[in-house]
């Protein structure tokens, strides 16, 4: 496959480039994922099951729509196509250094920056992955609307599927107003994924986002995500509030940003995420 790939890199970029090695990277739990060494270079290589094609045209759509908003660094998608039986997107390959206070103040600048990037509408222009779950992104008007429908609804009805009855949830989706009761979010351009894994430091110290799943929505929802497996600094949120500040009310509304991600957790690996987001359930019906 590799000779493949490289003469698929070569047609991109417009002269011949030369395998010589590649190596097994660690760290993601879907895609498998290569360093690929050229005589042009090292270049980032992800391969996947040929019905993952789709997800990876969307990433690549995603990094692009995060390099044109000129506000944080994501990886350049350099080729994304079917080799042979597998599904394949390559990128620039960013060599990566521990994260330092400095970083994480720049992280935070640099989101706040990117979320000030905005639409008419909710959603987006094309549905994309969360991990390997379809995301609806159909466009919406309401903000609310868009969170129920195509985001906890949709992640309700396939954790139904996988045996979670989840206790309360109809009554938490028929109330969901009652959290924007003084606030109403804009359509930010989000990352959609923003965990600790899913960001870096490059050499000369600027923050790197990367395995991204845009969409327009509230950018709350970014933040809240940021604080369901840890690994951002105070620094981070300090630096972020002082460029765009967040609403008060975000401290009652980040459960349920993070409702959507524990029943996807639940939805793709099982085990405690079902637990957890019946207890979500549960919290943000007393705060109602």
């Amino acid at each position: 496959m590799w000779p493949q790939i490289c003469e698929s890199l070569s047609g991109t970029v417009g002269k011949k480039i030369t395998y010589l090695s590649h190596q097994s990277v660690s760290g993601g739990c879907i895609n498998s994922s290569y360093k690929l060494q050229t005589d042009c270079g090292p270049f980032f290589v992800k391969t996947n099951s040929i019905d993952s094609l789709s997800m990876f045209r969307t990433e690549a759509k995603s990094l692009q729509a995060i390099t044109e908003s000129q506000s944080i660094r994501a990886p350049k998608c350099l080729h994304v196509s079917a080799i042979r039986d597998r599904a394949v997107l390559i990128l620039e390959y960013i060599p990566m250094q521990e994260s330092s206070e400095t970083g994480m103040q720049l992280l935070g600048e640099q989101l706040a920056k990117m979320h000030q990037a905005t639409h008419p509408q909710f959603g987006w222009f094309c549905d994309n992955y969360i991990g390997k779950t379809e995301q609806s992104n159909a466009t919406e008007d309401s903000w609310i609307t868009f969170f129920k429908t195509h985001r906890i609804e949709h992640q309700i009805a396939l954790c139904q599927s996988k045996g979670l009855t989840l206790n309360g949830g109809q009554i938490l989706l028929e109330n969901l107003a009652g959290f924007f009761e003084h606030y109403t979010p804009k359509p930010s351009l989000l990352h959609g994924d923003l965990w600790g894994g899913n960001i870096g430091v490059d050499l000369d110290g600027a923050p790197v986002i990367f395995d991204p799943a845009c969409y327009y929505g509230d950018r709350e929802a970014d933040i809240a995500f940021t604080e369901m497996f840890g690994g951002f600094s105070k620094m981070f949120y300090d630096s972020y509030n002082r460029v765009l500040p967040l609403d008060r009310g975000y401290e009652a509304r980040k459960r349920l940003y993070n409702l959507y991600h524990e029943l996807n957790h639940y939805y793709l690996f099982g085990g405690g995420y079902g637990r957890q987001a019946q207890q979500t359930v549960k919290q943000l019906l007393k705060q109602l």
